[in-house]
C-alpha cells in the first residue's frame, strides 16, 4: 500500500526503559541495527499497527508498555534506488512514518525476539537515547533525528543534557499552521 507519492505508511517504535535508554535491535543475519518498525496494513490505525509490530518484532504485548507520545506528523525517508527491489522501482520511494515513544513497564525478560515465525531481529540491547543516530544506516538518519528530537521533550526535562544529541544545539523544527501536514487516515 503506497500513497500517491510512493511512500509506504509505516510506524516506528522508540521503546525506553526506566533509565531512559532505548531498545536497539540487530536485523536478523545482518550487521545493521535499528528501531522496531513496520508497515500499516489497510484498515489499521497507526496505534494498532504499532502494537502489532511491537509483538511481531519484540514479543511485547500492550500490557508491557505505556505510550508516552507519538510524532505529530508523518516523517519520511527516501530509500536509495539500489536498495529498492527491481519490481518496485519507479513507484516506491520510501517510508512515511508515525513514531511512537513507549516506556517498558514490563521486564527485560518479557522481550522475545522469537515471538513469531518470522523474526526481524536476532539480538538486542539498551543504548543511550541518541546513540542510534551514530549507528543507523545513512538514509534513515534524518528521520531518526526528527523522531528522537520531537519525542525527547516528552522524556527528558528541559535542563537534562540528554534532551539534545551530544555536542549538538539542534532543536526540532516547528512547522507553521499553514505548512503543517495532517496524518492521513489509513
Amino acid at each position: 500500500m503506497l500513497d500517491k507519492e510512493g511512500y509506504r505508511p509505516n510506524v516506528g517504535i522508540i521503546l525506553t526503559n526506566s533509565r531512559k535508554q532505548v531498545f536497539w535491535g540487530k536485523r536478523i543475519r545482518e550487521h545493521s541495527w535499528q528501531f522496531p518498525q513496520g508497515g500499516i496494513k489497510h484498515g489499521e490505525s497507526p496505534e494498532q499497527a504499532m502494537y502489532r509490530e511491537l509483538h511481531e518484532e519484540v514479543g511485547l504485548l500492550p500490557e508491557h508498555v505505556e505510550i508516552i507520545g507519538r510524532t505529530r506528523n508523518w516523517l519520511r525517508y527516501t530509500v536509495p534506488d539500489h536498495w529498492i527491489r527491481r519490481e518496485w522501482r519507479g513507484s516506491y520511494k520510501g517510508q512515511k512514518q508515525i513514531w511512537f515513544l513507549l516506556k517498558l513497564v514490563g521486564r527485560d525478560c518479557d522481550v522475545s525476539l522469537r515471538a513469531t515465525e518470522h523474526p526481524e531481529f536476532d539480538a538486542w540491547r539498551w543504548s543511550e537515547y541518541w546513540v542510534p543516530l551514530e549507528n543507523v544506516i545513512d538514509f534513515k538518519r534524518e528521520v531518526y533525528k526528527q523522531a528522537l528530537g520531537e519525542l525527547a521533550k516528552l522524556l527528558f526535562s528541559r535542563n537534562d543534557p540528554r534532551r539534545l544529541p551530544r555536542g549538538d544545539h539542534w532543536e526540532p523544527a516547528v512547522k507553521t499552521e499553514e505548512t503543517q501536514e495532517k496524518p492521513e487516515s489509513t
